[in-house]
């Protein structure tokens, strides 16, 4: 057994990825003491400090209709317009209840309900605080907002780290300052490979990545030929340049990357294929991984 913290990036349906890559490493024996991430990240961290397994992470996920949790508020005049209306007033085309209720609903059949319920220091989801432009770290942040970490339910931080602008609504955080609106953690920090760094930049234990991207220099330089594509530019330098910040040639060492191009991170509509293709990915490039890196000297009975 070798003793490893957790970090899990962000990337929407292509986090089942994720699962293929944490599946190869629990079977070569490693064990998360600590796991972090942003939006599919945080899922799948959540659902490894419940105690789920790859393998029932993986028969979770292949079971779910994504579309169910999608659900966009009725209206009584049902008129397209009436889409693009309500995405102005509620700022997000879904309400993210649903996907907030299924959250909780397999976090509560492992015991799991607030942060009080896991081991203090053990699981940190980032999400955007744009009412005050920063990013947040649950639990370790709510403190500031005076709100006890300990009662703070765990799906709800999901459905804020995992609120994509435009696409689900944002959460209406209150506290005693006011409302605060929090958005998708990845709009900040969507690979926060820092997390686990201490005051001095040192690391209790091993700490392995996994990023759904190539290697910043494998990846090709963007075509910008239109607005839409200019927005995708701009929104993908925003949310990666804190990362790349942090992240140096030694931290890469220690990243798995998982290069899924051709999936977008709203696909809820993948077929059973697609699915199992991602997770394939992510077992090989573990696997990749596990051969150029030697962890015996750490494994512990």
């Amino acid at each position: 057994m070798v003793l490893i913290d957790g970090v899990f990036s962000g990337g929407g349906l292509k986090g089942f990825a994720l699962v293929g890559a944490y599946q190869v490493l629990e079977q070569e024996g490693f064990q998360f003491q600590r796991v972090a991430g942003t939006s599919a990240g945080a899922i799948i961290a959540s659902f490894i400090a419940a105690g789920y397994t790859g393998v029932e992470i993986e028969e979770m996920l292949q079971e779910q209709d994504f579309y169910e949790l999608l659900d966009p508020r009725r209206t009584i005049i049902p008129l397209p317009i009436m889409k693009w209306l309500l995405l102005y007033r509620r700022l997000g085309l879904y309400e993210g209840t649903a996907l907030e209720n299924w959250f909780s609903d397999k976090l509560a059949e492992k015991g799991l309900y607030t942060f009080g319920d896991v081991p203090e220091g053990t699981l940190k989801l980032v999400v955007s605080d744009l009412t005050n432009g920063k990013m947040i770290v649950l639990p370790d942040d709510l403190k500031d907002y005076g709100i006890p970490a300990e009662h703070f339910p765990i799906a709800r931080a999901l459905r804020m780290s995992c609120s994509i602008p435009f696409f689900f609504e944002p959460v209406k955080l209150r506290t005693l300052a006011g409302e605060t609106i929090i958005v998708d953690g990845g709009v900040l920090s969507n690979f926060p490979m820092w997390i686990f760094n201490g005051e001095n930049g040192d690391k209790e234990r091993p700490v392995i990545g996994m990023k759904l991207s190539r290697r910043q220099d494998e990846i090709p330089a963007r075509k910008i030929k239109n607005g839409l594509q200019l927005f995708e530019a701009l929104f993908s330098t925003m949310k990666n340049a804190h990362d790349k910040k942090y992240i140096s040639r030694k931290d890469e060492n220690d990243i798995i990357f998982i290069p899924v191009d051709d999936y977008s991170a709203t696909q809820f509509d993948l077929d059973e294929e697609q699915k199992d293709a991602l997770m394939e990915e992510g077992r090989i490039r573990a696997i990749q991984f596990l051969r150029k890196r030697n962890f015996s000297h750490l494994r512990v009975i």
